[in-house]
């Protein structure tokens, strides 16, 4: 996806004094909009979401909620964009999406996907207890590659077409289904640039850093590459610009 889309600053104009128009001190006054840009990036869950859990269960600071057969995995608000649930999502339904908006003659919006590498996946073994096996085809149901059928009202896999993302494991209420898998390790997307002459010491970063991998000592930057889940928090909390998050380049 990259899209970009227009809109007149008049009707920009028009939206935030009908927002506010409740508010006395914009009443009859007219409204300036200066030339500016806002970037941003955000993470979406698709309607596809086959309810495996992996996001869920690799997320370092618990920010999806588990996935149902009701109902798909869900971002929380305590998301801090690290992007590792969407290198894990074995489907790729996890979409990473930067956002800019520009505001000069006119107002210019534009969404582009970015490319998230994606860890490896492959199923170990996986086997089916018939005797719990209650032939409902839930597991079928949210199969990604069609690689699990009913026969006899019993579920059957074929394991040469399974990716081992255990949706069906996930979804059987009656624990009928088990999984072993190996998942590869997070690929590394980013770089956290650190400038300890810019740092002040304010201690913003060590107070926000949702894994403690950074912290001031000595009036110096600490910073524990292994603990680093290379989110967007202490660079963007950062008054002075002393952390930076550098995109590396890399093959999707």
């Amino acid at each position: 996806m990259d899209i970009t889309f227009k809109k007149s600053k008049n009707a920009l104009k028009k939206d935030i004094q009908r927002r506010y128009m409740e508010l006395e001190a914009m009443e009859g006054q007219s409204l300036d909009i200066g030339k500016c840009k806002m970037e941003g990036k955000f993470i979406t869950i698709s309607p596809e979401c086959v309810r495996c859990n992996l996001c869920a269960e690799e997320c370092p600071v618990d920010a999806i909620a588990d996935a149902k057969a009701t109902r798909p995995a869900r971002l929380l608000e305590n998301c801090v964009k690290c992007e590792i649930c969407a290198q894990t999502c074995p489907i790729r339904c996890i979409n990473v999406v930067e956002s800019a908006a520009t505001i000069d003659d006119e107002v210019k919006y534009h969404l582009k996907d970015m490319k998230i590498p994606h860890r490896t996946l492959k199923m170990k073994n996986i086997k089916v207890d018939s005797e719990k096996c209650k032939g409902c085809g839930t597991c079928v149901r949210f199969c990604p590659t069609g690689a699990i059928r009913l026969e006899d009202e019993t579920a059957t896999i074929d394991a040469s077409i399974c990716i081992g993302c255990g949706a069906c494991a996930n979804v059987c209420e009656e624990g009928a289904i088990k999984l072993e898998r190996e998942l590869g390790p997070v690929i590394k997307t980013k770089e956290l640039l650190i400038d300890q002459e810019a740092c002040v010491a304010c201690q913003i970063c060590e107070e926000n850093c949702p894994t403690d991998a950074i912290r001031l000592e000595d009036e110096k930057l600490i910073f524990s590459e292994d603990k680093c889940i290379l989110c967007e928090v202490c660079s963007t909390k950062c008054p002075v610009g002393a952390l930076k998050l550098k995109r590396l380049s890399h093959e999707s």
